[in-house]
């Protein structure tokens, strides 16, 4: 008995489908302007995959450009504040350099100044720990020719007195210190008067002057200021300061007023120490007498 090959699907079927199919890729390729449907496939599928493919490539490239540039900046934004800083510390150097070339400029007109005079400069190394230099050491002592009362200059003038001495350090007392007094004249008249230290008139940058005889010398604001001959302490003719203001006592007979230093007691970096005493150049002074006497008899 013989049995028969039975299809699933008739043979007329299958010739409809392979129609249906045709006829469609036939319509494909008639929207596609001929590119075929593998092309038509590909521009819905495989086309826009590319697509987010590249944004992405192009993005993760952008984004490592990004990277290196910054990295790049860094650096050179590191590299420039090196050469600012450095630039910085330069200026800060030369600017130090010009103020100190300009302070050692006026402490050489000072020496010049007081020619005369033996002097060592010094270096003021502490201060008494207020806003003004009242009491300060140097570096400079005993080894270098420095002793108790040796006169102190510094600025345009005078600025006060050595009142302890070390081998290789010195204290200075200056006149606008409390306890300190000094012998003084009116430069134009030779009138004595007494310069006293006051710190609370420091403030207003000034020193007091009292016992000023009040006599037909007309002195007026502006006169020079200047250490007197009768010091026991201070050499003659140092400048102190300027009048800046003076008026007649209630007993009618002295004067007294103020004076604008010559020296800013508020930096005080350099000093000029003349290293014979008032004393030293008194007893020079009587020697130099005694020996002509000799000489002439």
């Amino acid at each position: 008995m013989k049995i028969k090959n039975q299809s699933s699907i008739p043979s007329k079927y299958w010739l409809a489908i392979i129609a249906v199919i045709c006829v469609i890729l036939l319509g494909i390729d008639q929207v596609t302007d001929g590119g075929g449907p593998l092309r038509f496939i590909g521009n819905y599928t495989v086309v826009p995959m590319q697509k987010g493919i590249s944004y992405v490539g192009r993005w993760l490239s952008d984004l490592s450009d990004n990277f290196e540039t910054l990295q790049d900046m860094k650096k050179q934004n590191e590299t420039l504040q090196s050469k600012v800083d450095e630039l910085t510390i330069d200026n800060t150097r030369l600017r130090q350099d010009e103020y100190e070339l300009e302070r050692l400029r006026d402490l050489y007109k000072l020496d010049q100044n007081y020619s005369d005079y033996e002097k060592i400069g010094a270096h003021v190394i502490a201060n008494n720990g207020t806003n003004w230099f009242s009491d300060f050491t140097i570096d400079k002592g005993s080894a270098d020719g420095i002793k108790v009362n040796c006169n102190v200059l510094a600025g345009s003038g005078l600025v006060g007195l050595v009142t302890e001495v070390g081998p290789h350090y010195a204290r200075v007392r200056s006149i606008i210190d409390n306890s300190s007094n000094v012998s003084a004249m009116i430069l134009s008249t030779s009138d004595t008067c007494i310069v006293r230290g006051d710190l609370k008139l420091m403030d207003d940058g000034r020193l007091r002057f009292e016992k000023l005889a009040n006599n037909d010398n007309d002195i007026k604001v502006g006169e020079q200021v200047v250490t007197s001959y009768v010091s026991d302490r201070f050499v003659q003719g140092l400048f102190i300061g300027y009048i800046s203001e003076i008026n007649v006592d209630s007993n009618n007979l002295t004067r007294s007023g103020y004076i604008t230093p010559a020296v800013d007691f508020s930096k005080i970096q350099e000093v000029l120490v003349l290293t014979k005493t008032k004393e030293d150049m008194t007893n020079g002074a009587d020697d130099e007498s005694a020996s002509d006497t000799a000489k002439g008899e």
